[in-house]
């Protein structure tokens, strides 16, 4: 096992214990248990080299990007087609065997491993792109299409995946869209529920759906396309995507500013989008502690000449340089004269926009570097966006609960806050403590538990407290209508309990 080790999250590390054993009230559901004749099976389906049982290969699959969660599945099942996929299922579903869908293996919230012994249906293989229309833009791919090789792909063409995040690199479309997923661009592109044309997914029972349209207008009845996006896997495996690709921004620019306050970090926010309009495509926030970590733990050099305790970056995707970047310079004196920065730096070069964007995206990885991260993805309404960061640091001082950090960083264009916090070590029970309060409070003030990185398993107990009681009784009987034997992603994404909330 020491060499799985090094397959999590791209560093050496211990394993995490196994999620059965943090949570060993857990029931383990009425399926099957995997036998010598079902690998059979799938290796006369999917030939030997795609149906992995090494334990050193299988022990990546096991274990989620954070590495606080571990399963016990013992395969790992490689389909290159959509038929392979139904028949995989369709044979999962008759002998009542467990399946968890796995694409990049990037989400965090412990939803793309198994809980117990699951089947691992990875979409490693499904990794053809299939056709992009130059004319509208649509870009037509198999589910296990790197983000960001779709992204280069398209830019040769002159356009751009409207979707755009940290693990580009690593993730895969088809869990993109299975966990619709934000990104940092939302404020200009919007969500995957728009840009996603098509798709096809196939069932826990092996029928294919075949939702593939290419057109921006189809109102010929339900849009069935919405029930897989979002839904983890829960409800069918995504294996083909029709995305709508955005004409590649002549023009970026990228605006770093020092702000003193969080008010004033929303002033800067409605003064970018009053100034920027339909160029603004970005507005990340960050604060004093995140700027501590991509200095002193990656090195990078400050971009400012003083320290503040906010930061804002503002991009704008436009279409005429010259012009784009007046309107920045402006906007960068109008915030400087009315005292909301004090501090800012207009990036001259792609180099300098690169290094102010890698900042913003690599506070995670300086966050690891103190030991343990913790991170808490939720949505509040702006003015309250960053109360909770210094809430949860002085409840943790007054319970005597020391922690390395507590910080806060985000998409301000879209209320989306990542709140981390650090340790030298993992602590279940201080993170289960966590919870309790920080999805307490986001529900008090009528927020999401659940902004972009989805439910999961490490959520499941929680998003009664952003779903009313009849929502989430349809929410199950969706579950139950789409797959009868609840043998897709079991433990995620639905509560044990239909208890719900009221706002």
């Amino acid at each position: 096992m020491e060499s799985a080790r090094k397959l999590v999250n791209g560093t050496a590390a211990a394993l995490p214990d196994l999620t059965t054993e943090r949570f060993p009230h857990l029931e383990r559901g009425d399926f099957a248990v995997l036998a010598d004749r079902h690998l059979r099976f799938f290796e006369d389906l999917l030939g030997t080299e795609a149906v992995l049982t090494d334990p050193v290969k299988v022990a990546a699959h096991n274990i989620d990007w954070d590495r606080h969660a571990r399963g016990r599945g013992s395969v790992v099942l490689l389909p290159a087609s959509t038929q392979q996929v139904a028949d995989v299922l369709a044979y999962c579903n008759r002998e009542k065997l467990a399946v968890t869908p796995q694409g990049g293996n990037t989400g965090l919230v412990w939803g793309s491993v198994p809980v117990f012994d699951e089947i691992v249906l990875s979409t490693q293989r499904l990794n053809e792109i299939l056709h992009f229309d130059e004319v509208s833009g649509v870009l037509t791919c198999q589910a296990g299409c790197v983000l960001g090789d779709l992204d280069a792909y398209v830019r040769k063409r002159g356009f751009i995946v409207p979707l755009d995040l940290g693990a580009k690199n690593k993730c895969h479309i088809g869990g993109n869209l299975s966990t619709n997923a934000g990104g940092v661009r939302l404020v200009r592109y919007g969500s995957l529920h728009g840009s996603v044309l098509g798709l096809e997914a196939v069932r826990a029972d092996g029928t294919v759906l075949r939702l593939m349209n290419t057109l921006r207008k189809d109102n010929s009845g339900f849009h069935l396309k919405h029930l897989f996006i979002g839904s983890e896997g829960t409800l069918g495996v995504i294996t083909q995507v029709a995305i709508q690709c955005s004409v590649a921004p002549a023009s970026v620019h990228v605006l770093f500013l020092g702000v003193p306050s969080f008010p004033r970090v929303v002033d800067a926010f409605r003064a970018s989008r009053a100034a920027l309009a339909e160029t603004l495509s970005a507005c990340e926030m960050m604060d004093a502690e995140c700027m501590s970590v991509v200095v002193d733990k990656l090195g990078y050099r400050h971009p400012l000449q003083s320290d503040s305790p906010f930061y804002v970056l503002v991009e704008t995707n436009g279409s005429d340089a010259q012009h784009d970047r007046e309107k920045l310079a402006k906007l960068l004196q109008s915030v400087r004269d009315a005292d909301i920065a004090t501090d800012g730096v207009l990036a001259s070069s792609e180099a300098e926009m690169h290094t102010l964007w890698e900042m913003r995206l690599r506070i995670g990885k300086g966050l690891w570097a103190d030991g343990c991260l913790y991170t808490f993805d939720i949505s509040v309404p702006l003015k309250m966006y960053y109360d909770v960061v210094p809430e949860l640091a002085r409840h943790l001082r007054d319970n005597g609960r020391p922690v390395t950090r507590v910080c806060g960083f985000g998409h301000m264009g879209d209320s989306n806050l990542h709140l981390g916090v650090t340790t030298p070590t993992f602590d279940p029970e201080l993170l289960e403590w966590m919870e309790e309060f920080v999805y307490d409070w986001t529900s008090k003030r009528c927020g999401s538990v659940a902004a972009e990185h989805g439910v999961g398993f490490k959520k499941n107990r929680f998003v009664h407290l952003s779903k009313t009681a009849p929502a989430l009784s349809v929410m199950k009987g969706l579950k139950d209508l789409m797959d009868p034997n609840g043998i897709l992603n079991p433990y995620k994404v639905l509560p044990l309990g239909l208890t719900g909330k009221s706002c």
